[in-house]
């Protein structure tokens, strides 16, 4: 008697998975502990683009868009996310890598504001400010 075929031939062949590099280091986008965060104003006008926060706990640091500042916020995160991305890359804490972006405060359409470096309860928060300027 014959050995049954398999349904799909596909499962009958052996299987190989290929290493996929993963990407570059990155800080987590989310946490529930206290993060400290600072303003990144319009260079044109003064007006808030968006914030970046940090928090050492959880390893975490993001770009917050502000809502009402549209695609002028937009364009300015990519500037602020690159900058976190290359910090961890070297493996530096999140809030040296506020200390250091607030040390340099350029962006392409925005600049850090120094004074506006605060905290907050957590990364929420931040969220939640950038939704409902």
């Amino acid at each position: 008697m014959a050995e049954p075929a398999p349904i799909n031939r596909r499962f009958a062949e052996d299987v190989h998975f290929n290493l996929v590099k993963p990407g570059p280091p990155r800080y987590r986008t989310r946490t529930d502990k206290p993060v400290r965060y600072f303003t990144v104003a319009d260079k044109e006008g003064g007006a808030a683009l968006g914030y970046v926060w940090a928090g050492d706990e959880d390893d975490a640091a993001a770009w917050e868009q502000r809502a009402a500042a549209g695609g002028r916020a937009l364009a300015e995160g990519g500037h602020w996310h690159a900058r976190l991305e290359e910090a961890k890359g070297r493996g530096i804490p999140p809030s040296q890598a506020l200390a250091e972006m607030l040390s340099n405060p350029e962006g392409n359409r925005g600049r850090a504001l120094s004074d506006s470096l605060t905290d907050a309860p957590n990364a929420a928060a931040v969220e939640t400010l950038a939704k409902g300027d």
